[in-house]
């Protein structure tokens, strides 16, 4: 199945200062570019669990003894290590958002490219997709949702417009959904004012947010000391809960201070953000938006 090349690819697993004997972990496996390179960088006692939770991303498992592909939702990374017998680990890798084979799968919904059924699940086994959002949610968690995470300021509009359209009739298919908020979309704006409302409704469909959270609090149960992330966001709600959580350990809020002012975090910042450079997004528009930060378990 055909996938891009990953971004980032040699910054992010060199951030992972990988030791030939350790465990390490992809949670997000896609096409297998960062697992591939980490296994070449691993001896052969080291050892690489994968999480993917697409079944398209199963047709890339790769043949090798010292790897394991777990079909399943990063936010459950503790409980299926445990299923292997893994409690502690060495890296943790993870390439969040969208991947260019789910935008490049007409079908999928991911993309305002093409027209498709109102889907964008992540893993296809899920009962909640875009239709559902669109069609049952109130007006109110509508809203909220286009606020949140599309960071759209006529988020109320955009709320009152669908629930008005679907009194008529359910909205189906992505063109339909277009069709209904075009009065919202300036044509010298509309693709990048569609990219953020596509955004805030994949988000919801996902739990996109609320899977993040409950991942990065398991990896600092689930880091040796001196175990590091590798974290590429492709989006500030993304990258904003994966800067704080490095400074602070928290998502909001600031860490107590002892009687002598010092806080306890869980990591230590590993050099500044990393971005792509112009040559890689030339080559992979995905890469613009990417922002790629390393920590260290302290």
């Amino acid at each position: 199945m055909e996938y891009h090349n990953p971004v980032l690819l040699t910054e992010t697993v060199d951030g992972l200062a990988v030791k030939p004997n350790g465990i390490y972990v992809d949670v997000t496996f896609g096409g297998g570019g960062h697992s591939s390179e980490i296994l070449r960088r691993l001896g052969p006692e080291g050892k690489l669990f994968a999480f993917d939770q697409d079944q398209d991303a199963l047709e890339n498992a790769i043949d090798d003894d010292r790897f394991t592909l777990i079909n399943e939702n990063f936010r459950f990374i503790k409980r299926f290590l445990r299923f292997y017998g893994v409690r502690k680990v060495d890296g943790i890798l993870g390439d969040f958002g969208v991947s260019s084979h789910q935008f490049d799968v007409a079908d999928r919904g991911f993309s305002t490219r093409f027209e498709a059924d109102l889907d964008m699940r992540m893993n296809q086994n899920r009962e909640i997709s875009a239709y559902h959002v669109i069609n049952e949610y109130d007006e109110s968690d509508l809203r909220t949702m286009f606020l949140q995470y599309g960071e759209l300021r006529n988020a109320p509009k955009l709320a009152r417009a669908i629930v008005g359209a679907r009194k008529e009739e359910s909205l189906k298919t992505s063109v339909e959904l277009k069709e209904v908020l075009r009065p919202f979309l300036p044509k010298h704006k509309e693709h990048k004012i569609l990219a953020q409302i596509y955004q805030a409704i994949r988000i919801e469909v996902n739990q996109e947010i609320e899977a993040l959270k409950e991942f990065l609090i398991q990896t600092t149960e689930l880091l040796d000391a001196k175990g590091r992330i590798s974290l590429i966001s492709y989006h500030s709600l993304e990258d904003r809960l994966v800067k704080r959580f490095i400074r602070s350990g928290m998502f909001e809020g600031e860490p107590e201070k002892d009687l002598y002012g010092n806080v306890s975090v869980p990591f230590k910042k590993v050099g500044g953000l990393i971005v792509p450079n112009e040559e890689e997004i030339k080559e992979n528009n995905r890469a613009r938006s990417a922002k790629l930060r390393i920590a260290e378990r302290i």
